[in-house]
């Protein structure tokens, strides 16, 4: 189910919480005089892949009319990714893909394939530090569907998982639209299928004339054209503090996307070292270095979704270098004594300058 709330232009909308990692700013003030029909702003949202997405839309009086129709469509197309790529739902394209015997090629929908050619670009750029292929490990540390752990793994188990972890081992037939194992794997694209299906929201909307809206599920962001008043999207990057919420800093976005993983809120612990849910697939184990969050900002959400995710898992000096040699547009958040140091990417200061807003 979803719900639709119209708000017009003149009233405050405040501060709406989009996910783990992103506040939206979406307040405006009454304008003058003018005999133009203002724009309206609907709001879309509802549960899905076991978070919630928002949609804001910015609509011309003409287009009212179509809100119901556009909400039905954004839903549709969220259910379509969560059908195809749930690790929780034992129909899913992917539950049955993981159940496939080795060597079996399986028919493989557009949009898993899609995703799938994805992840493979950015597990070779990466060297292996963006892996989909990590299920048994997300599984063993009680990261998956199953009831959380308060212990460690035992290493012999550990093991066990990381031999069965290696994206190489699963093929894509391109041109058969089609896809095989030729070992032991089990796939998990939560860290770019809520980008993808940000995405694929957006073209949905774009291709029926919706040119200024704002889409997120479970924090992934697509910022397109302007808000009603005319005004850039203001995105909030969040501190990563384990109590409360506060903002790092503001973002102003026209037609761009914005995805963020951090280590600071999944989590367990044991005897009081931390375990973070971010697991580094090349060592079996959660990640260990003072990374607390990285920023995205990229034309793909999945993309963006994918990259925030490998440059967390590969730590500030791995991850910045990585960046700048593919043009990343990345702001960090690194622990220290003091609090945390914020580091962007060259491409990042070419888009938002050495001191957007904070």
């Amino acid at each position: 189910m979803f719900s639709v709330l119209a708000i017009r232009r003149w009233q405050k909308l405040g501060l709406i919480l989009l996910g783990s990692a992103f506040f939206v700013i979406a307040s405006s003030l009454l304008s003058g005089c003018s005999s133009a029909p203002e724009p309206q702003t609907y709001q879309i949202k509802g549960p899905i892949m076991g978070t919630e997405y928002h949609v804001t839309l910015v609509l011309a009086p003409e287009q009212a009319a179509l809100v119901d129709k556009l909400a039905q469509g954004v839903l549709t197309r969220l259910q379509e990714v969560d059908r195809l790529m749930s690790t929780y739902k034992e129909d899913s394209e992917l539950s049955r893909f993981n159940r496939t015997a080795i060597n079996v090629e399986m028919p493989l929908s557009a949009p898993t394939q899609e995703v799938m050619q994805l992840a493979q670009v950015v597990h070779q750029q990466s060297a292996g530090a963006f892996d989909p292929s990590i299920a048994p490990l997300v599984d063993l540390w009680g990261f998956g569907p199953q009831t959380p752990l308060d212990q460690v793994p035992p290493q012999p188990e550990i093991d066990q998982a990381l031999a069965q972890v290696g994206l190489n081992a699963v093929i894509l037939n391109a041109q058969k639209s089609s896809l095989r194992k030729t070992a032991p794997r089990h796939l998990d694209f939560s860290a770019i299928a809520k980008g993808y299906a940000v995405d694929r929201v957006a073209d949905y909307l774009k291709a029926q004339g919706v040119s200024n809206f704002l889409a997120e599920v479970g924090g992934e962001v697509v910022a397109a054209g302007r808000k009603a008043d005319a005004s850039l999207w203001r995105i909030a990057i969040e501190k990563p503090q384990l109590a409360g919420r506060s903002v790092q800093k503001v973002l102003m976005l026209a037609n761009l996307a914005v995805a963020t993983s951090g280590d600071y809120r999944n989590y367990f612990e044991v005897d009081g070292q931390r375990y973070s849910h971010t697991l580094d697939p090349r060592t079996g184990y959660p990640i260990r270095h003072n990374l607390a969050s990285v920023t995205v900002v990229h034309p793909s959400c999945a993309l963006a979704d994918a990259y925030a995710t490998a440059l967390m898992v590969m730590g500030e000096q791995a991850g910045m270098a990585l960046a700048e040699k593919l043009n990343l547009s990345v702001y960090m958040l690194v622990k220290t004594p003091e609090g945390f140091q914020a580091y962007q990417s060259p491409a990042f200061v070419q888009v938002f300058g050495e001191s957007a807003l904070q």
